[in-house]
């Protein structure tokens, strides 16, 4: 009986193929997460361009993967780097941080201490008195860029480590009442700038 030796050349190709279709699918993948961050952003000439990019690459990877039907690897490979794109998506957003956040911060205890560590830390801070199921609360509100989250939430554990807070992504905020005043321009009330 004959035995066909596949040439070396095929094997190589075939790996070739199988690595352009995983990373293809990896790259367009990441740049659709992005796009559709941008557009809830409302970053509407970024979303386009990464648009048409997410298309040209889809269309490339499935395209080789139709060429080669019979080869179940390619499926594997398109499936993988769908996986792969998504997680790589995610953390380069987390690395690009875009925007604002929303913090409310509701905890049982008089939370001046909280208040007065976000204000020195330099972040506008708003609080309110409420009342909850469990009697009365204070409700603390600061908005801040997506790259000081952490920051923030070490100071509302370190301050007030029974606290409930939760965060919101901000499309658009207007104003400076939030954001921490300039110190040439901080006028004697608290959180508020002066008007030229």
């Amino acid at each position: 009986m004959l035995e066909v030796a596949v040439p070396v050349s095929s094997g190589i190709d075939q790996l070739i193929l199988l690595f352009l279709i995983f990373f293809a699918r990896i790259l367009d993948v990441s740049v659709g997460t992005l796009r559709i961050i941008f557009v809830s952003k409302g970053l509407k000439y970024w979303s386009a361009i990464l648009g048409f990019a997410e298309s040209l690459i889809w269309i490339l990877a499935i395209s080789k993967v139709m060429q080669n039907l019979g080869d179940w690897q390619t499926y594997v490979a398109f499936a993988l780097g769908f996986a792969v794109g998504n997680f790589v998506g995610i953390a380069l957003e987390e690395r690009i941080a875009l925007g604002s956040l929303l913090i409310r911060v509701i905890t049982r205890a008089e939370a001046p201490k909280l208040v007065s560590s976000l204000r020195t830390a330099g972040y506008g801070v708003t609080s309110v008195q409420g009342q909850g199921d469990i009697g009365n609360v204070k409700v603390v509100f600061t908005l801040v860029k997506r790259k000081k989250l952490a920051k923030v939430i070490a100071v509302i554990k370190e301050q007030c480590p029974n606290a409930f807070y939760s965060i919101e992504d901000v499309r658009f905020a207007s104003g400076s009442v939030f954001y921490p005043p300039i110190p040439s321009q901080k006028s004697p009330v608290i959180g508020t700038q002066q008007r030229k």
